[in-house]
């Protein structure tokens, strides 16, 4: 028989940056936090971030989230491996079902999230291993700067990426990976020197040199110093459309200056969140939502 449920304060989803800091925080206001993670935090695949504040050596992702982890054992905080099946509100709170097990939360947060985009092409996996294939030019551009970048992406978005890129290299070249592009973004990516490969790459793999080779499907063949994949994210935001939450065009979450839904009681920090999907980014609203729940549960009791 399943035991009685676990009543916290918070019920933090998703133990990335965002979650894990969020939950030192609250603990730190010596409030209870029900921290469950399914395993799969993004930051998990980031070879090595530069541009992270405080570490002028650059930090791995999963490095970064063992010292969350172990601040919030500091503060006698933990980590339950779980996935959230579903919330419910209940009676002014929540309701989350886990694996036969049932959380009663005063209020949610959810920092679940989103999925990269990646190209689907033979060698990819070999590239990420490798840290050869990247997803955020505002996180590691610097450290491409004046190399050979190649780019694929995919629609209006797949086009400001490469545009973006640009600022760091004179050697930018774009594959489409979805429907041709048009007249106007192959003019736009011309004059401002991006050249656009013709076709579709068919593999993408590294190369003796420590670089990347992309074959096309012509049989032409390009080396590359890094390739970036600039097709877009998936939010994992179903638990927040689930309870009602307003979602954006892009399926992100949206939230007011406090971290706030449009649900009372619910919050949303980090990449999920309709906002610049940065470490840094996800730091500051781990901080912001964390206190504005602890000031709105002083302010109910």
């Amino acid at each position: 028989m399943p035991g009685a449920p676990v009543a916290v304060d918070c019920l933090v989803v998703g133990a990335g940056p965002a979650g894990l800091a969020a939950a030192i925080y609250l603990r730190r206001f010596h409030r209870s936090v029900h921290l469950v993670d399914d395993g799969d935090s993004r930051a998990l695949r980031i070879p090595r971030s530069h541009n992270y504040p405080g570490f002028p050596e650059g930090i791995r992702g999963p490095e970064l989230l063992a010292r969350l982890r172990r601040q919030l054992t500091n503060v006698q905080g933990d980590v339950q491996a779980a996935s959230v099946s579903a919330i419910e509100a209940r009676d002014g709170g929540f309701v989350a079902e886990l694996r036969g097990e049932r959380v009663v939360a005063r209020t949610v947060l959810l920092a679940t999230g989103v999925c990269d985009n990646e190209p689907e092409l033979p060698g990819v996996d070999a590239l990420r291993e490798r840290g050869l294939l990247r997803q955020c030019p505002i996180c590691d551009g610097y450290e491409h700067s004046g190399r050979s970048i190649g780019v694929i992406g995919r629609g209006e978005h797949g086009v400001r990426e490469a545009l973006f890129i640009r600022d760091f290299s004179d050697d930018v070249r774009y594959v489409s990976d979805g429907a041709d592009l048009s007249d106007e973004a192959c003019r736009r990516l011309a004059l401002q020197g991006v050249r656009v490969l013709p076709g579709r790459a068919r593999i993408a793999c590294p190369d003796d040199g420590g670089g990347v080779r992309l074959v096309m499907e012509a049989g032409e063949t390009h080396q590359l110093d890094v390739l970036y994949a600039a097709l877009g994210t998936k939010p994992r935001a179903h638990l927040a459309a689930e309870l009602g939450a307003r979602l954006d065009d892009a399926g992100n979450v949206v939230v007011d200056a406090h971290c706030r839904t449009d649900v009372e009681g619910l919050y949303a920090a980090g990449d999920v969140v309709s906002a610049l999907d940065q470490l840094a980014v996800a730091a500051g609203h781990a901080a912001i939502a964390a206190t504005a729940i602890h000031n709105a549960l002083r302010e109910a009791r």
